[in-house]
């Protein structure tokens, strides 16, 4: 009782939404009818003599007509880009609406009737059946006799009748048990069939969509929730060859989509349920069907439309998938016979393509299903994840198809299914948590990530392919498209690192999750000109490269489980190898990169530079010295007081020596905030925690630390002096 309630709350806001902009329009109508009424002139009106001037303007102007011809053109693109395939059904939609809600309408109250009629006990069981029976066929024989005058009203209401028919038959048969389950389905095949029939003859789309909608869900109707999928996919496969045969007859292409989204629905519930071999054939007789489907145009006009190339992805990939599927599930091997069974049937096109020596479209399309095909083969004889490999491969199929036609369906199914993608590799890399021993690099989920990294190199090169006038609105995604490659090359790698020592400590695991990292951040960096890294994400990589520099260096806990006898001595020589790339970055790249241009910069690197020799420092002095873990305290806290105000004094130093010899500025601030730092620290904290000889050499250290400073200070002052003397001089005016 809710549900009835609820369609007729639906249909009352339907008849309100209806009448209002009915409404608006004749009221619209009567305001331009008024205005045409008053006959005024408007004030900047044209007189024909000065219409005829601008016409000869235009007509003379050559760079006028060309702007008149591309603003035509680009108009008529614009409305034809809006006329897509769902217009026709928001059209019929909207003219028809009362209709449709009059023909529901009277179902309903028929049914109500009939209802009210059973519980007064008027009529018995026999009797409701043929008053439901006698009304559909009163509803079908009134649309007969309106067809010549009212084509789609007519189409409605016969509809409206078959409907009444489907509910009669399921009515009595779950209510009232008059028919058998045999008895009810024949009756449901007699009706669709009947009703295809009148479709045909009445060269109706509207009823035959009526049809197919009522023949699809009468299986649904008369279930008894026993699976009888043989009987059920006889009887589909039989009422979807109609269907090609109508559609080719009457060019009628929105009953083969229905068609196929619910064949597919069906399958994918039985595949679901229970993996049997007796599937096989009716995912073959399927795809055969939908293929010719989508081959009308081919064979009768050498066209293939963006629907009809749809058609082909969706009907290859949706079939590989459940053939697939279904040999995984039942051990059937080799799975890979399907996507070659498939190249093959798709290979006749190409054929007949490259015998015609005509490489458009057409051959684009076969040639692309065939390489997704072949590649999809080769992913499953290598073990990879099913639906992961699947959709990469069908992703970047769908871009190449996108660019190839410029349909904006294809860019739809793409940025739709390419997120899907990224979601399930994600699924696919939680395989490494619950599988037992798998190969280095040879095994599922690795190989699954290298299809997934070709898709994404492949998705990055068709986009760059795109023209200058396309890059701007494309280079957001492209930009997206570029992190996600990224992150996806990194995360596969690391996984499979960190997959193959997860049985060693978490220190051993860090330190090579950093190293990783740091080298991957290096490669980038690198070749980051080859890989058309905008400025701006270069000097971002190098900044992210530092600060996992300067949390690696701070982090890193191997001299205590070198010492704990956790890790082997010479992991500290494997622990250090960030240093060589983090030189050659300083010496190599750094100095032609945008990012040395910003003076923060130069306090970044120098930091980094203090933390190295720091704590680098530090843990080989603990590593000499220390036999214990519980020795590593007393040790650590004289190398603080000892030896880190040298090795600070000495790198300030070198800083403000550097800044002088290259005449950078910033490092001779960075060399005396530094040696500030250290004094501070010193007559703070250090001296008062030394021994009087300690004390004695620290200051004799400083002292020797402060004159030579004092002393680079003093030289610096003289340079200063000297140039600018030199520039005030009249001779050296071009200094």
């Amino acid at each position: 009782m809710s549900s009835v309630f609820a369609i007729v709350v639906i249909l009352m806001v339907l008849l309100i939404l209806v009448y209002h902009k009915l409404s608006r329009r004749i009221d619209l109508l009567e305001k331009q009818i008024s205005d045409l009424s008053k006959k005024a002139v408007p004030k900047h009106q044209e007189t024909p003599e000065q219409k005829i001037a601008n016409q000869s303007i235009e007509a003379s102007d050559p760079e006028i007509q060309s702007q008149n011809v591309k603003t035509s053109i680009q108009n008529f693109e614009e409305s034809e880009s809006q006329k897509d395939w769902l217009t026709p059904v928001f059209d019929f939609l909207r003219q028809n609406a009362l209709a449709i809600m009059g023909i529901f309408t009277l179902v309903l109250g028929i049914g109500y009737f009939v209802k009210y009629a059973i519980d007064k006990n008027w009529i018995g069981e026999t009797s409701r059946a043929g008053i439901g029976f006698i009304a559909a066929a009163l509803i079908i024989v009134t649309g007969h006799f309106l067809r010549k005058n009212y084509t789609v009203f007519s189409s409605i209401i016969t509809g409206g009748g078959i409907a009444v028919l489907y509910f009669t038959t399921t009515i009595v048969f779950r209510e009232y048990q008059i028919f058998s389950q045999n008895s009810a389905f024949l009756i449901t095949c007699l009706i669709t069939f009947l009703s295809i029939a009148l479709s045909y003859h009445y060269k109706s789309e509207i009823l035959i969509i009526f049809s197919l909608f009522g023949g699809f869900s009468a299986p649904l109707m008369i279930s008894t929730g026993q699976s009888n999928f043989l009987f059920l996919f006889t009887y589909l496969s039989v009422l979807n060859a109609g269907m090609l045969i109508v559609a080719y007859l009457r060019q009628w292409k929105s009953i083969g989509w229905i068609s196929f989204i619910f064949t597919s629905i069906y399958l994918f519930f039985w595949t679901m349920e229970k993996a049997e071999i007796t599937a096989i054939p009716f995912y073959g007789i399927t795809y055969l069907i939908f293929y010719a489907f989508a081959l009308q145009n081919y064979f009768k006009k050498n066209i293939l439309e963006h629907l009809d190339i749809l058609m082909l992805v969706l009907i290859n990939f949706s079939s590989v998938a459940g053939l697939v599927f279904i040999f995984k599930e039942l051990q059937i091997f080799p799975a890979s016979l399907f996507p070659v069974v498939f190249m093959l049937i798709n290979a006749v096109g190409w054929y007949r393509e490259y015998q015609k020596k005509n490489f458009g479209t057409n051959y684009s399309v076969f040639t692309s299903i065939i390489i997704s095909l072949i590649t999809f083969a080769f992913a499953l004889e290598l073990k990879t994840h099913l639906i992961t490999s699947l959709w990469a491969i069908e992703s970047s199929l769908l871009l190449y198809i996108w660019k190839k036609t410029n349909h904006k369906i294809f860019k739809i199914f793409f940025y739709v299914l390419f997120p899907m993608v990224i979601l399930s590799q994600m699924v696919t890399w939680a395989r490494y948590l619950d599988s037992g021993s798998m190969n280095v690099i040879f095994n599922p989920v690795f190989i699954t990530s290298m299809v997934l990294i070709g898709s994404c190199f492949m998705n990055l090169f068709l986009l760059k392919k795109d023209a200058d006038e396309e890059k701007s609105e494309l280079e957001f995604y492209e930009n997206i498209f570029k992190i996600l490659c990224i992150s996806v090359i990194y995360f596969s790698v690391l996984f499979e690192i960190i997959y193959h020592i997860s049985d060693e400590s978490l220190v051993f695991i860090f330190i090579f999750g950093f190293l990783f990292t740091i080298y991957y951040l290096f490669i980038l960096i690198l070749f980051g000109k080859k890989l058309s890294f905008s400025k701006d994400f270069q000097i971002g990589l190098i900044y992210v490269f530092l600060l996992l520099l300067f949390g690696h260096i701070l982090t890193s806990q191997v001299a205590k489980e070198i010492i704990s006898n956790k890790i082997d001595s010479g992991f500290f020589f494997v622990h250090l190898l960030y240093i060589p790339v983090f030189i050659y970055l300083i010496l190599k790249i750094l100095p032609k990169s945008e990012f040395i241009k910003i003076n923060i910069s130069y306090w970044v690197i120098s930091l980094i530079i203090i933390l190295v020799f720091s704590f680098e420092l530090y843990r080989s002095y603990v590593l000499i010295n220390a036999d214990k873990p519980d020795e590593i305290y007393t040790l650590e806290k004289h190398f603080n007081m000892l030896y880190l105000p040298i090795i600070w004094a000495v790198l300030a130093c070198l800083f403000i020596y550097f800044g002088l010899k290259k005449t950078i500025s910033e490092f001779n601030k960075i060399g005396f905030s530094l040696l500030g730092i250290m004094i501070l620290k010193l007559y703070a904290y250090d001296v008062w925690q030394m021994d009087n000889v300690s004390r004695i050499i620290a200051f004799i250290i400083l002292g020797i630390i402060l004159l030579l400073s004092s002393f680079m200070f003093q030289r610096l002052k003289n340079i200063i002096t000297n140039l600018v003397e030199k520039k005030d001089d009249p001779a050296n005016k071009n200094l």
